[in-house]
């Protein structure tokens, strides 16, 4: 009989356990601005929701900060600055998130093995579930097989794959798996370092049509690849 009800008891608390568990991941984060937005990747065994508003989230920030009021908000231009900046040293953080930008950083931080604390190179795990998805999803052949190379290796940095980058900017409006590569590594792995306590987040936001963006379908009719500018 003792042993009937300590296999119930066991189970029920397990059972329990895992409830509790399920429901925590799902009330990590709540305030969904772009969940009507299309999905971004597919990845198995990985909160693609929040993924999903991390990256909406950024692209409205980057482009809102890089547009100075000459016509029409360009995505693709401000990916272009995004990555010049951030790989080498001259991202202001504090400058271009927004607030719902730092809540959703605040959700992101406590999904597990996503980050790596203990690595210099970048807060990101790139032995992660989402950099291992994002890494075999790559459209683009050359950095599908420079990055695949650098985590093999043991070698992955942004520095290191960051100039592949500079000239395939574009490749993010088509490619969401390089646009994730790029929100994750280069823009919310550098969240850890700034005290946003300090942040004054009173700064005029534009909300973004993704939908005027310019579509590059093949980036060899891009006129600017593999330009500078």
């Amino acid at each position: 009989m003792k042993i009937k009800m300590k296999s119930k008891i066991t189970t029920l608390t397990f059972l329990l356990v895992i409830t509790l568990l399920s429901c925590n991941q799902e009330s990590q984060f709540k305030d969904f601005k772009y969940a009507d937005k299309p999905e971004t990747i597919t990845c198995d065994g990985v909160n693609l929701k929040l993924l999903n508003e991390a990256l909406y989230s950024f692209e409205n920030d980057i482009i809102t900060h890089y547009h100075k009021g000459n016509g029409t908000p360009r995505l693709d231009q401000a990916y272009s600055q995004i990555i010049r900046n951030s790989i080498y040293g001259r991202l202001k953080i504090e400058d271009i998130a927004s607030k719902h930008t730092v809540n959703v950083f605040e959700a992101l931080k406590k999904e597990d093995n996503l980050w790596d604390a203990n690595n210099p190179k970048s807060h990101l795990n790139y032995n992660s579930k989402v950099l291992n998805c994002i890494a075999n999803s790559l459209k683009d052949t050359s950095l599908k097989t420079t990055l695949n190379a650098l985590i093999s290796t043991n070698s992955m940095a942004p520095k290191l794959f960051g100039p592949a980058l500079v000239s395939k900017s574009r490749n993010a409006l088509n490619d969401k798996s390089l646009a994730m590569y790029i929100t994750l590594d280069l823009f919310y792995a550098k969240m850890f370092d700034i005290d946003f306590s300090k942040v004054n987040f009173e700064r005029t936001e534009q909300k973004v049509d993704f939908n005027a963006v310019p579509s590059i379908k093949n980036p060899a009719e891009d006129p600017h690849a593999g330009h500078n500018h």
